[in-house]
């Protein structure tokens, strides 16, 4: 009995051993396609609700999205020309895509606020950014602390539209060119004030660089958005403003407003009767305002492309051209390369002019 049992001990360590070790290679090699098929689970669960986030080699993932509502962020309030384009837009894309384009008024800080919002929001293409001159142009020199990068903070999609601005008066007031204004301005230092829809907008830089050149003292009148600034100028609260066409057009057309001049090296073929203020004697005037749709740094590309496609396709239809033409812009769809190489041409260009102006908005 104790020879049998004394034999069993090695057999017994001799087979436990092994057993043990398959056991646990075994067991390993479950746990490592239990792994496995946990992240193809989510992953395939990410791609659904993501849009197909960081995984570019399924292609069902650019396909399938959108899947739920987008969020349109406009940094301006309701009702300007801003606004209503991402308003029309934002109609097309719900109708191409089947989900809700849902329009996000955040004004404030000259864009700022809206801006930011989006460049900290998840970068799942669900959440959009209609920028503007003033977003990604012109507040980073004007402000001296800013919340966010407009170009490391961002991914271009495409720019929209471009619009002239126009130098427009209150139908009472008595210049009708641009020297008599000069002159009027001149001879009552201080008393003349302009509105613009925020500070470091083109409205906003444009009466700088008008003052500097033509050697005059205004007052500068910031609104929370172009309507409200307009509705100042209506109201005869301000005397003159340097506004976007797309946002004069209507009350021009109705007699509201009187124009002497685009703010353009080249008169518009939007309104080829009105001057250039270079032809009225201020030759460095080029501004003109542009807005574009931006998503949030290291938003997928295949989100990026798909946007990019379809507001292509939507500015080239004849209703949208006839749209804009309404509304005193010009559809400029881009690459999202050509976006971003504009963005950061501007940012040096208004820079300077900021400088020269002395505008300063802390």
């Amino acid at each position: 009995m104790r020879r049998a049992v004394g034999r069993r001990k090695p057999f017994r360590r001799c087979y436990g051993q092994p057993s043990i070790i398959i056991a646990r290679l075994v067991l390993r090699e479950f746990d490592l396609r239990v792994h496995v098929l946990r992240r193809v689970i989510i992953a395939a669960i990410a791609c659904v609700l993501a849009g197909g986030v960081g995984f570019a080699p399924l292609p069902a993932c650019s396909q399938a999205y959108p899947t739920k509502p987008i969020r349109l962020v406009v940094p301006f309030p309701p009702g300007g020309s801003l606004d209503v384009v991402a308003r029309a837009i934002g109609q097309k894309l719900t109708e191409a895509w089947g989900q809700p384009v849902v329009i996000d008024n955040r004004p404030g800080a000259g864009g700022n606020i809206g801006a930011d919002l989006v460049a900290k929001s998840a970068p799942d293409g669900y959440t959009i950014l209609e920028g503007a001159l003033s977003t990604h142009a012109v507040n980073v020199s004007l402000y001296s602390k800013m919340p966010y990068d407009p170009v490391r903070d961002f991914a271009p999609i495409t720019l929209v539209a471009i619009t002239p601005n126009v130098l427009v008066l209150n139908p009472s007031f008595p210049a009708n060119s641009v020297p008599e204004l000069i002159a009027y301005a001149r001879a009552h230092p201080g008393a003349l004030s302009f509105g613009s829809g925020s500070n470091g907008s083109a409205g906003h830089l444009a009466g700088e660089l008008f003052k500097t050149e033509a050697g005059v003292d205004m007052v500068h009148i910031p609104y929370k958005g172009g309507a409200p600034a307009l509705q100042a100028l209506l109201a005869g609260d301000t005397q003159l403003m340097f506004d976007n066409l797309a946002n004069s057009t209507p009350q021009l057309k109705a007699g509201k407003l009187k124009a002497l001049a685009v703010t353009t090296a080249k008169r518009s073929a939007l309104a080829p009767e009105l001057p250039t203020l270079a032809e009225t004697g201020l030759p460095r005037f080029d501004i003109y305002t542009w807005w574009g749709f931006v998503a949030p740094a290291g938003t997928p590309k295949e989100i990026i492309a798909k946007w990019n496609a379809e507001v292509t396709r939507i500015l080239a239809t004849p209703e949208m051209k006839a749209f804009f033409a309404q509304q005193g812009a010009e559809p400029a769809p881009t690459t999202p390369e050509q976006f971003a190489a504009l963005i950061r041409s501007e940012i040096p260009k208004y820079a300077k002019i900021v400088k020269d102006s002395g505008a300063k908005v802390d």
